[in-house]
């Protein structure tokens, strides 16, 4: 199957065998120092998890191997191919699927996120849930610093509409700290490594299609902090980026992005 896949040119680092039966894919580009501190408090879980760094095509020199070795990184995937997000999540999910882990925990890679509820997806995941949402709206959530308009763009626009298409009651479908199972990612209905996933849709669609599907899905209490002073981590720009993102979340949840349906 993986020879009909889409997958983004790139170069794969591997600097230790697979060690568990699930890993966590950190998605980066340039996040720097914020990347070194967020691997530094990820690394009491080196032994629950493979922690792979998905970068985007970093010149920060943040993902230099000595680095990411030290700070117990199992993995680099360097994407040398066109796209965005959703190319580098297609990449890591490429090679964990072939690697033979039975879920991908997913979270970026800038810091906002508390590593903490790592083992929680985990479980979940062992438990046989194939799709978990991160959500700081839940009991045992917490959130620190959420802009004003951020907040609201999720909590009335973005989850509403996701949750709608999914026909599942989402809270925090922006989150980027969540979990995959192989069996849903390997589901001939979902088909995620298609081009047309190369930005943020690609974490939309799979939210909608684990819904549409039947697949058992969870969201997880998690912790996601925001800067009290300076410029909010993020790679999307303020007009056209958040635009951008207005016209994919509305194209996922008008089912868009759904596989051709096979003949009969």
């Amino acid at each position: 199957m993986s020879d009909t896949w889409s997958v983004p040119s790139h170069q794969t680092f591997e600097f230790a065998p697979r060690k568990h039966r699930h890993c966590i894919a950190i998605f980066v580009i340039d996040e720097g120092e914020r990347l070194h501190r967020q691997l530094e408090v990820m690394m009491p879980f080196e032994d629950l998890v493979d922690i792979i760094v998905a970068d985007g095509g970093s010149t920060d020199g943040s993902i230099e191997e000595e680095e990411l070795r030290s700070r117990g990184v199992n993995t680099l995937l360097v994407k040398t191919g066109l796209g965005r997000l959703g190319s580098q999540m297609r990449m890591a999910f490429a090679f964990a699927l072939k690697r033979g882990y039975e879920g991908i925990v997913t979270i970026d890679g800038n810091g906002k996120d508390d590593p903490a509820a790592i083992p929680s997806f985990v479980a979940a995941l062992s438990e046989g849930f194939d799709h978990l949402q991160g959500s700081r709206f839940i009991p045992g959530g917490k959130e620190v610093n959420t802009p004003r308009m951020r907040r609201f763009a999720v909590r009335m626009i973005h989850a509403p509409l996701i949750s709608r298409a999914a026909g599942v009651r989402y809270t925090d479908t922006t989150n980027g700290f969540r979990a995959y199972s192989r069996r849903f990612l390997l589901d001939s209905k979902v088909c995620p490594f298609r081009d047309v996933f190369s930005g943020y849709e690609l974490h939309y669609y799979l939210a909608i299609r684990a819904g549409e599907l039947g697949f058992r899905i969870k969201e997880i209490a998690v912790t996601r902090s925001y800067p009290s002073q300076g410029p909010t981590p993020t790679k999307i720009s303020p007009v056209r980026g958040n635009l951008a993102v207005l016209g994919k979340l509305v194209a996922a949840c008008c089912h868009r992005y759904d596989p051709p349906k096979e003949s009969p």
